[in-house]
């Protein structure tokens, strides 16, 4: 039997959702806007924030940018040209999440950075983490960019940080030390 007012055994189909684009409305799934929105990516801490993860990540063209940074986490968009890495480095202090959203590539960590002893090929919706201390590379071994984003507990960059290209973020860093 048809049943035109509850077309969906399951009520959670007609739940009304909130959707960040436009606040304080709600309206049903099939209402929602057309993907051509494109988000501001700038950093939006330490404010509360929404987004579309994956969206955002695949949209950001920059080498690092920074989307959130608060006080013990800093959530970043990474694109990888092809044929280049993120560079071997290590984060004493810290421990880092990365997923990849778009693209394929090589990751190598270890305990010193003459020994890599682990490795695998990742590529989109794998993640990885890195753990404080480990020596780690990311080496993009495909056609096209690596979209990732990554999860730093505690921050690793300033608030705000944009670097358009690796050649920015590396005279970033090295005046920093």
């Amino acid at each position: 039997m048809n049943n035109f007012y509850n077309m969906y055994p399951y009520p959670c189909f007609n739940t009304p959702m909130y959707y960040p684009y436009f606040p304080n409305q709600y309206f049903p799934i099939t209402d929602r806007p057309k993907n051509d929105i494109r988000i501001k990516l700038k950093d939006y801490g330490p404010e509360p924030f929404v987004v579309n993860i994956e969206k955002a990540t695949k949209q950001n063209n920059t080498y690092r940018t920074a989307l959130w940074t608060g006080s013990h986490l800093q959530l970043t968009l990474m694109s990888i040209k092809v044929g280049e890495d993120i560079g071997l480095e290590v984060h004493p202090n810290l421990d880092q999440f990365i997923r990849i959203e778009e693209g394929q590539g090589l990751v190598k960590m270890g305990d010193s950075k003459d020994n890599l002893d682990f490795q695998a090929k990742v590529y989109d919706d794998f993640s990885f983490i890195i753990p404080a201390g480990k020596w780690h590379n990311l080496i993009n071994t495909g056609y096209k960019p690596i979209k990732l984003y990554s999860i730093y507990a505690p921050p690793q960059h300033p608030h705000g940080t944009v670097h358009e290209t690796k050649a920015d973020a590396e005279a970033d860093e090295s005046h920093d030390h």
